[in-house]
C-alpha cells in the first residue's frame, strides 16, 4: 500500500515540487475512487474538493438546456479535475462524471488554499500548474469550436 506523499510523487502534475512540499501538499489529500456514472461533483455546488486522475476517466459536462449534459472535455490517467477550488466563489461550473472506474487523489480545498497563503512559494507552483492545465483546456475547447464551426471566410 502506498501513502499519499508517494503517490502524489508519481503524479506528473506535482514534478519539481520537491519532498517537503508534497508532504505539506499530503496533508490535504485522500485517496479516492468513482463508479462509472457517479459524480465527482455538479455544476453550481461548492467547490470543495480539487482532483488529480491517477487513473479512469472523467467526463467534464456542461448542462444543455435543451438535450442534458455535454461533455467538453474528458480527462484521463495524470489528469486534474476542477479549478473552480482556486477562484471565488468557489463554486462549480460544471458536472465532472466517472466514465469507467476511476480513482483519484482529492484534496480538500479549504486546507490547500490555507497551505498556500501560509506558504506563498507553494501557492504560486500550484497556481502555476492550474494555470497550465486552464491554457491547454481553453486552446483545446478553441481547436473543438473551430472544428465545429469552421474557419471564418
Amino acid at each position: 500500500m502506498q501513502t499519499i506523499d508517494l503517490l502524489l510523487e508519481d503524479q506528473h502534475f506535482f514534478a519539481g515540487l520537491g519532498p517537503p512540499a508534497l508532504r505539506v501538499l499530503s496533508g490535504c489529500a485522500r485517496n479516492t475512487h468513482f463508479a462509472p456514472g457517479q459524480y465527482l461533483f455538479r455544476e453550481t455546488e461548492p467547490a470543495g474538493t480539487f482532483y488529480v486522475i491517477r487513473t479512469g476517466r472523467v467526463a467534464v459536462e456542461v448542462h444543455d438546456p435543451r438535450g442534458g449534459a455535454v461533455v467538453v472535455d474528458t480527462v484521463e490517467d495524470g489528469g486534474v479535475v476542477g479549478w473552480s477550488w482556486l477562484v471565488p466563489p468557489y463554486q462549480w461550473l460544471f458536472d465532472a462524471r466517472a466514465v469507467s472506474h476511476t480513482s483519484a487523489i482529492g484534496f480538500d480545498a479549504m486546507c490547500l488554499r490555507g497551505r498556500c497563503d501560509a506558504d506563498p512559494a507553494l501557492g504560486y507552483a500550484l497556481l502555476q500548474r492550474v494555470t497550465e492545465v486552464m491554457s491547454e483546456r481553453l486552446q483545446a475547447a478553441r481547436v473543438r469550436l473551430l472544428d465545429l464551426y469552421g474557419a471564418p471566410r
